[in-house]
């Protein structure tokens, strides 16, 4: 934004400094000015600002002056106009705020009599006419700029309605739905349900906080003003700002949080410039507050701040005295804070103090004691502390999670997969394609792009992006995986869950000379798998799939050729290839394998500790039992029932050979289960062995399974 120094300076009695170090004293301060163009003699300079958002105060001239006169603690001027005295009105001007919810505060004034001209017709000394010029601020009507010159001079936005076309009083409310409303750049706009508008009893005049209605705009014809000043919800303002496609000078500042306050000052400083043509004012100003706003903005409690709090947090500085109570004091109230002494809560050295700030309307961003402390910190100088390097007390902590994280990472390392970063964000259809519950995707009030309007419900969007960007540029062999944090819930409250996410596509690395490398298929993604679940201590582990048609699998993963990982039965992860109709939109012509692990799932599960145990000295003996299993029947099924038999000597049993003919049933497929007993004490007998072969026989056939003869 741009600011006139020789309008700051009329804020400010005794400003000695040049401009030149008048703009690296306020750039020290945070207050950062990019630019400093002189004006010529006796004009001062134009400094090109750059103000952060939440300092949304500093946003105006009377701000920064504010800041300066805090800097080299002069006195600034007060915001005072004189209004002559106003002619009784036979009632007052009727507003009323339904929009509780959406509008803290409305001020109105009627004046009569006003003649609408050019600005240069204004009052001696042509102060609006000068800044505007060297601002190259265009002037219209004396009454649009009055407005103009306002938001310019203090930041409190305000407009001019001409009182005649007004039918009846103002309501601050909801539109209607499908209501139509004509703003001042000429668009006919269809009204949603949600805008905030400002009414009369018929219809809508304006998009409050954001732009004017064409039918009550002030014309050269107008006599009689009604002069508005708000305040409107920063959220409110901003949604319906959006909705309608539009981002004007009233809209960026009550998007920040204006201040409660400055509604009838601004009103008095319309009001006197326009009043200087002719006119006066009919009835007393007319101020609708609500007070919830009030307590969350003008009223809020007072923070306590201690003398002892501010030395310890900002150390040492250049001067030997340090940062003392009268410093201290004296930067708050320059700021406009309120300082009352109180008793310290515990018995403190002599020059500490113990404060109850009262926080000033116009400084939203204060809520806390640290904050007040940067403002010291800020104002004295950052320049002026020592240089000192910071205390530390502890060893680094590595976090509950770290070793299962690192566990996760070796095994996707050993596999052959490279570790990558993706963004944090992503589009909202891939957001909705890949959340893993669909309506928790948190979107962001003010996203960059489309590309990037959501907060990532999975790793699986950027996983897609990176393997994307890898094939599209001849990598033929691409293997990565992302140990990242995804997010969840609603706006108002995002949960945080780490995740693992991998793609696969290509070929294997090749093993020798003879071996050249075969394409990477499901199996091979499905035992990395395994390896990242066998690190944790789990009660079984399983693998399974759905129907295509009861639409349980994720959209984005192939319904015939996904699997999802079951553990202690929670669902901790989905993998597979991915969807033809995923792939064609990438552009992708190989085989893409993709998967994702719900990390906070495993992460309650105890790691698994290697155990090494002696090599038995005694014979292995190999029992083979031949199986005849309906198709529905997987081996994780087996698998399972084996693992429950807990028999100490059973050391290992695994799939031999898998047979299927057309002398078995239509549906049944012969498996051939290899199971191998050891004792680590004895020979086993014969009739031992007899008892394990009949536990085996009896725990398949509860699983579905028979033996075939």
């Amino acid at each position: 934004m741009k600011i006139l120094t020789q309008w700051l300076r009329s804020y400010l009695s005794g400003l000695s400094v040049d401009d030149a170090q008048l703009a690296e004293d306020l750039t020290l301060r945070g207050i950062a000015v990019e630019g400093n163009y002189p004006l010529g003699e006796g004009r001062g300079s134009l400094y090109e600002m750059d103000i952060t958002t939440n300092r949304v105060d500093a946003m105006n001239h009377y701000g920064i002056a504010r800041e300066a006169a805090a800097i080299y603690g002069l006195p600034l001027k007060p915001l005072e106009f004189a209004l002559l005295a106003p002619r009784p009105a036979a009632s007052p001007f009727p507003v009323r705020i339904e929009a509780e919810d959406a509008c803290g505060r409305f001020t109105a004034r009627v004046l009569r009599g006003v003649t609408i001209g050019e600005s240069r017709d204004w009052f001696a000394g042509a102060e609006v006419a000068t800044y505007f010029a060297l601002l190259e601020q265009k002037m219209i009507l004396n009454a649009v700029d009055a407005t103009n010159f306002a938001w310019l001079a203090m930041g409190q936005p305000t407009h001019a309605f001409d009182l005649d076309k007004l039918e009846g009083g103002i309501i601050v409310r909801r539109a209607r739905m499908g209501e139509r409303l004509k703003t001042l750049d000429g668009v006919d706009r269809v009204l949603d349900a949600d805008d905030l508008v400002v009414a009369d009893h018929r219809k809508a005049l304006a998009l409050a906080g954001v732009m004017g209605g064409w039918d009550t705009m002030i014309t050269p014809e107008t006599k009689n003003v009604l002069i508005e000043a708000a305040w409107f919800d920063p959220m409110a303002v901003r949604q319906t700002a959006r909705r309608h496609g539009l981002h004007t000078d009233a809209s960026h500042r009550f998007e920040r949080g204006a201040d409660l306050n400055a509604a009838p000052v601004a009103s008095a400083l319309v009001s006197a410039i326009l009043l200087a043509n002719g006119g006066w004012i009919e009835g007393e100003l007319v101020d609708v507050c609500v007070a919830a706003f009030e307590e969350r903005t003008a009223r809020r409690k007072p923070i306590g701040l201690a003398l002892s709090e501010v030395r310890r947090i900002l150390g040492k500085t250049d001067d030997e005295e340090g940062i003392g109570a009268a410093t201290v004091g004296g930067v708050l109230t320059a700021l406009g804070c309120g300082l009352a002494s109180q008793p310290p809560a515990a018995p403190q050295t002599s020059g500490q103090g113990m404060w109850k700030v009262t926080l000033p309307s116009w400084r939203l961003d204060l809520e806390r004691e640290i904050d007040l402390i940067e403002e010291v910190a800020r104002v004295y100088g950052y320049n002026r502390f020592a240089n000192t390097l910071p205390a530390f007390g502890e060893g680094v902590k590595a976090l509950p999670w770290a070793e299962k994280e690192a566990a996760s990472r070796s095994v996707m390392l050993a596999a052959g997969f490279n570790e990558a970063i993706g963004s944090t964000f992503c589009s909202a259809a891939d957001g909705a394609l890949t959340a893993p519950q669909p309506g928790l995707v948190v979107p962001l009030g003010n996203p960059l792009s489309e590309e990037a309007g959501v907060l990532r419900p999975s790793l699986v969007p950027g996983m897609l992006a990176m393997i994307a960007g890898n094939l599209n540029r001849d990598v033929d062999d691409v293997r990565l995986f992302e140990l990242g944090t995804v997010f969840g819930g609603t706006t108002e409250k995002v949960e945080e869950r780490p995740s693992l996410g991998f793609g696969a596509a290509g070929s294997l690395p090749v093993e020798s000379a003879l071996h050249t490398g075969r394409v990477i298929d499901f199996h091979d993604v499905k035992g990395v798998v395994e390896q990242v679940l066998a690190k944790s201590e789990m009660r079984g582990m399983y693998f399974d799939r759905f129907p295509a048609e009861a639409g349980l699998t994720p959209e984005w993963l192939h319904p015939y050729r996904a699997a999802r990982v079951v553990a202690d039965g929670a669902t901790v992860g989905w993998f597979g290839l991915l969807h033809p109709r995923e792939a064609a939109a990438r552009k992708l012509r190989q085989a893409v394998f993709i998967g994702e692990l719900y990390l906070d799932r495993l992460y309650k599960m105890p790691l698994r500790k290697p155990v090494a145990r002696e090599i038995s000295r005694y014979q292995p003996v190999r029992r083979d039992f031949s199986l005849v299993l309906d198709e529905s029947i997987p081996w994780e099924t087996i698998d399972r029932a084996m693992a429950e038999l807990h028999i100490p000597e059973l050391v290992e049993w695994r799939v031999r050979e898998v047979f299927r003919d057309e002398r078995l049933g239509k549906s049944e497929y012969a498996l051939l289960l290899g199971a191998t007993f050891q004792a680590q004490d004895r020979t086993l007998r014969e009739e031992e062995l007899q008892a394990f072969q009949a536990r085996v026989v009896e725990a398949v056939s509860k699983a579905g399974a028979r033996l075939r003869v």
